[in-house]
């Protein structure tokens, strides 16, 4: 199967389709579709992070991303908040703008920026109304919702990716990972 690679005789599948309340950068019509559980504090998502920039790139068209928040508050204690300044960007359509700020800046991130800091790099975001969404906590439940989803998905740990519905468990490299979504879309391209 060269979309998943698994370990195991049964791939692990998503849990939680891929629907309307995800953040989607591509065509939903793409033939390969990568869902990334991510943390935000997390240095692994952030080693991730290029190489996800870099496959958008190299596959264009064919690769449609969704990313689902996985914040590990137990040892990323900013990932929760993190995550919910993300969605209050979102509600003003500026969710990728905001995604880009967290991982491009982590390290202010780690040292307990506020989320009002990243979102002052973000033209056009209206700043009152960020403010007002993330100190009302307005978008925890979804949060812990698309954390929920990756607990029935199987994921335990960060970056977790599903290749078409089912987890991909091969090296987290740019050549893995291209091969992996070359290949699914090969095998849509022939079915």
């Amino acid at each position: 199967m060269a979309q998943s690679r698994q370990t195991s005789e049964q791939p692990v599948k998503l849990a939680v389709p891929v629907g309307e309340r995800d953040h989607v950068i591509g065509a939903s019509d793409a033939p390969v579709t990568l869902v990334e559980y991510g943390d935000y504090e997390c240095p692994t998502c952030l080693r991730a992070y290029p190489i996800v920039k870099r496959l958008r790139a190299e596959l264009g068209h064919s690769l449609r991303l969704i990313f689902r928040h996985f914040p590990q508050s137990n040892v990323h204690p900013h990932a929760s908040l993190a995550a919910q300044a993300a969605e209050a960007a979102g509600a003003q359509g500026k969710y990728w703008e905001m995604h880009d700020q967290l991982f491009e800046h982590q390290d202010d991130l780690i040292a307990d920026a506020s989320p009002t800091t990243f979102a002052l790099r973000i033209p056009g975001l209206e700043i009152y109304k960020f403010e007002a969404d993330v100190s009302s906590e307005r978008f925890a439940e979804r949060v812990r919702a698309d954390h929920a989803g990756g607990v029935s998905s199987g994921v335990t740990r960060t970056p977790t990716f599903f290749i078409n519905g089912l987890r991909y468990d091969g090296q987290m490299t740019f050549a893995a990972l291209l091969d992996a979504l070359r290949g699914t879309v090969a095998d849509a391209q022939t079915s």
